[in-house]
């Protein structure tokens, strides 16, 4: 299988080194959205999808304008999942599965571009998304699963996979991909891991947002991106708890696992210049 790894939606939030740990306090920070395609033997599979062209056409409808104002974000119409998928020469309907670690806005705002893709999504997941708690609806957009999507979703029974628990054999998906449940930023947050034939990527999602939080020797993040993830997160204590278990896999398996979390640049970057 080839993986290309993609960025569906640059977000620059005010606070500069706050946030991105980058020297400056008085410029904005910089945040990807760090999506995969994968080309199997039976067409083409997402893994989040990003903003939407929904999202670039009308940014404050589709994504909220709290969201929007709060993370800087300005979508563009060449950082698109649909636009990423035909510059590399397929088309829209090749796209035949997505699989989403979660459903907030800027992960799931690109799902009705792909109308006839069946969506894979924990149960705790759809669950919460399709009857969110008043706290949940700021997180929910209604209007991006409008299109009804062909869900297919999955409970927490599963095999081993580097001391994690897995969901294994994902309807019509080749068993080289996978979901790792990682709750706590949401109820039904995942993981997804795909065996590329050189070993494992782990797309961690919003398990964690900094590159530093599993840095081996001495963890750190900055205090606002810090204070940032505390403020929406759902369950707190298996949140921080899988931030350790994905440094102790990142510390112990690093040469079978690549690990990386959906929103940062320095992850994003040097994932993507490896498949140039």
């Amino acid at each position: 299988m080839k993986v290309h790894h993609l960025n569906c939606g640059t977000m620059r939030a005010p606070g500069g080194k706050l946030l991105d740990g980058q020297p400056g306090l008085l410029r904005r920070s910089e945040l990807v959205a760090h999506c995969l395609l994968i080309e199997t033997g039976d067409g083409l599979v997402l893994v989040d999808t990003g903003f939407g062209r929904k999202g670039v056409e009308n940014p404050g409808a589709w994504l909220g304008t709290p969201f929007t104002m709060m993370v800087g974000a300005k979508p563009v119409e060449t950082e698109t999942a649909a636009h990423h998928v035909e510059a590399l020469g397929h088309k829209l309907e090749d796209v035949r599965h997505i699989i989403c670690t979660h459903l907030d806005v800027d992960h799931a705002g690109g799902l009705a571009d792909f109308p006839n893709a069946v969506v894979h999504v924990r149960t705790a997941e759809h669950d919460a998304a399709r009857s969110p708690s008043s706290r949940e609806k700021l997180r929910f957009r209604a209007n991006q699963f409008a299109h009804r999507p062909l869900w297919s979703h999955y409970d927490e029974a599963g095999d081993e996979w580097f001391g994690f628990q897995a969901v294994r054999e994902l309807k019509g998906l080749p068993p080289e991909i996978l979901l790792v449940p990682l709750a706590g930023h949401t109820k039904g947050h995942t993981g997804v891991a795909v065996d590329t034939g050189d070993g494992w990527l782990l797309h961690a999602g919003d398990a964690y947002f900094f590159h530093g939080q599993l840095d081996p020797v001495k963890p750190h993040c900055p205090p606002g991106m810090t204070a940032f993830q505390n403020m929406v997160q759902t369950l707190r204590k298996p949140r921080l708890e899988n931030v350790e278990r994905l440094r102790e896999l990142s510390r112990e398996h690093a040469d079978e696992v690549t690990v990386f979390s959906a929103h940062s640049p320095i992850e994003y970057q040097s994932l993507s210049r490896g498949q140039e």
